[in-house]
């Protein structure tokens, strides 16, 4: 009798064992499956940063200047992330199509008539960003690689937060965004650079409850008295900072500033700063406490 027993017991154990076993191969394969079938379109360099880390794969990107990762080496191009290729995303037959909330309104009705409905990634912030890295873990079975990422940007910030602590006077800074034509916006508290500059313990001098930019304003921005200037390169810096420059040198009112006197204006370059959140937001959050409180032993430009 006892035989028969521990012989059932045995029994037993090996159908739980291969069951739990079967369970995880099938899961396992589950999840291959679904990898392989996933054909994403990343058409920002953001998003493509964004899948490396998760170890997603592609089957396009953008076309741009930035290095695409050696992952994605020999993927498509499928054009600018301000006018991307309908016809080549299309025939890539992808099951999702990335892009960012800040050029939602660039996918017009070409898009539409080829019946594909891209997904805006909203990265204005860095809250936001934390945010969409957890959902796309989740989404795709990454949930190990997304909390890392998110990990080492909450550490950042609670190193330049207790950087901030000790200084009792918030800097004031003025953020701009240049544009290719002599141009530029203001950068408000709304925008990426400015939720940057908030959590460094910056006071940004425009803040606005909806707006990411606004027009610049020379009466404004001269009562605001910046003490540090942070002027983005978002687009062509080979052209943008020069104009920047020569703005800065021709116009009388720069030199009335601060930030201007004390040579505290620093240009905002990729690949480490963009218009939108991006993976290089922990070391940007870095230098932007380095800029506003140099005494801390950063390095100023």
């Amino acid at each position: 009798m006892k035989g028969s027993r521990k012989i059932a017991l045995i029994v037993l154990s090996l159908v739980l064992v291969i069951g739990v076993a079967a369970g995880f191969f099938m899961s396992r394969v589950g999840t291959a499956n679904h990898q392989k079938k996933a054909r994403i379109v990343a058409t920002t360099f953001a998003v493509v940063q964004i899948a490396d880390k998760l170890d997603l794969p592609l089957v396009g990107v953008p076309t741009t200047q930035n290095k695409i990762p050696a992952r994605y080496a020999h993927v498509a191009r499928v054009g600018n992330p301000m006018n991307p290729s309908v016809e080549k995303i299309a025939s890539l037959k992808p099951t999702v199509v990335y892009s960012v909330t800040t050029l939602q309104d660039q996918f017009g009705k070409a898009f539409k008539e080829r019946h594909i409905t891209p997904h805006f990634l909203n990265l204005t912030s860095v809250s936001k960003l934390k945010q969409t890295v957890t959902e796309m873990g989740k989404q795709y079975h990454r949930t190990h690689k997304a909390k890392q990422v998110v990990d080492e940007i909450n550490h950042t910030e609670q190193q330049v937060q207790m950087v901030a602590k000790r200084h009792p006077e918030k800097p004031r800074v003025l953020v701009l965004m240049g544009l290719p034509g002599a141009s530029y916006m203001i950068a408000t508290n709304q925008s990426y650079v400015g939720d940057l500059v908030s959590i460094a313990g910056g006071h940004n001098v425009f803040s606005s409850k909806t707006q990411e930019f606004v027009s610049p304003n020379d009466e404004a921005i001269k009562k605001a008295q910046p003490q540090v200037i942070l002027r983005l390169a978002h687009a062509l810096p080979n052209i943008v900072i020069p104009q920047f420059d020569s703005a800065f040198k021709s116009d009388p009112m720069w030199r009335t500033l601060p930030a201007v006197k004390n040579h505290r204006v620093y240009d905002l370059e990729e690949p480490n700063f963009d218009a939108t959140a991006n993976m290089r937001a922990s070391r940007a959050l870095m230098i932007v406490s380095n800029w506003l409180y140099p005494k801390e032993g950063g390095q100023t430009k």
